[in-house]
């Protein structure tokens, strides 16, 4: 594999700022972009602290921001990771339509602005890049209460299936990651997203009950993995000329995924 210059929306912290030091460290060279402006100085710190200034070059790059994308679409890179994202939780039948609009803003619409004028300026100038998109294992999959961000998701397999199969002419690749959920903190934050809405006195679901579902299920084994077991796979899938076009980790996911594939089709209403 040769080196690359890999583009990284998202690398503020988890998986993109973890994944961006360990590419680095492999030989690569790394565009690490982060939404907010107070994060760039930090991680330029962190970054010459250990030693990698020569290899990762930190921008602010915020999807919501026009000239922001506009700038980075203008910079010189061989695979573009979208990995930034954000997510709203709850019951889909209460939560404010508002909120799934603006999640699907971030999730969806502005990492499609930002990739298609990256691999229409691939194209123009007959350049083989990669586009790489962080999907959820929750792409392939629908739980009860996650139904807004996870349909984000649904939506990011679309778009990458069919880019896949329109850019394959051009010799412009994509992939999607599928991370099970590991205990990086985006989950978790996530989570209280539908209190700062919900409210007892006007909606069906109850406070208490949403928050013991997710309670419950961040004290399982599967939802609180350690997350370097994904990094160390992303260090690996997001620079590689070769590899699958979906990437679910760790496997105990993937087998519980296709099985949950296969039910489907005799779920019965």
């Amino acid at each position: 594999m040769t080196t690359k210059t890999i583009l990284i929306t998202g690398a503020g912290s988890g998986f993109g700022k973890g994944a961006a030091i360990g590419m680095a460290r492999n030989g690569h060279t790394v565009i690490a972009t982060v939404q907010v402006s107070s994060q760039v100085t930090p991680l330029r710190e962190e970054v010459e602290a250990l030693g990698l200034e020569d290899r990762v070059r930190v921008e602010r790059l915020d999807l919501t921001d026009p000239y922001d994308i506009r700038q980075a679409q203008s910079w010189d890179f061989d695979v573009l990771w979208n990995n930034a994202g954000m997510g709203e939780a709850g019951p889909v039948w209460e939560i404010p339509v508002d909120l799934v609009r603006r999640n699907y803003e971030v999730n969806v619409f502005l990492p499609l602005v930002l990739t298609q004028g990256v691999v229409q300026k691939w194209v123009r100038e007959g350049k083989q890049g990669k586009v790489v998109f962080t999907s959820s294992m929750g792409g392939l999959f629908t739980p009860a209460n996650w139904g807004t961000y996870v349909s984000t998701k649904h939506a990011l397999e679309a778009f990458a299936e069919a880019m896949q199969q329109e850019l394959a002419a051009y010799g412009i690749k994509v992939q999607t990651i599928n991370p099970g959920a590991y205990y990086t903190g985006y989950n978790e934050t996530m989570a209280d997203n539908p209190f700062r809405w919900l409210d007892d006195e006007k909606n069906f679901t109850k406070r208490a009950d949403l928050r013991k579902g997710f309670d419950d299920f961040f004290a399982t084994p599967e939802g609180k993995m350690d997350p370097q077991e994904m990094i160390d796979r992303m260090i690996e899938i997001v620079p590689a000329d070769e590899g699958k076009f979906r990437n679910v980790v760790p496997q105990v996911i993937e087998d519980m995924l296709k099985q949950h594939q296969l039910d489907a089709w005799e779920n019965r209403i």
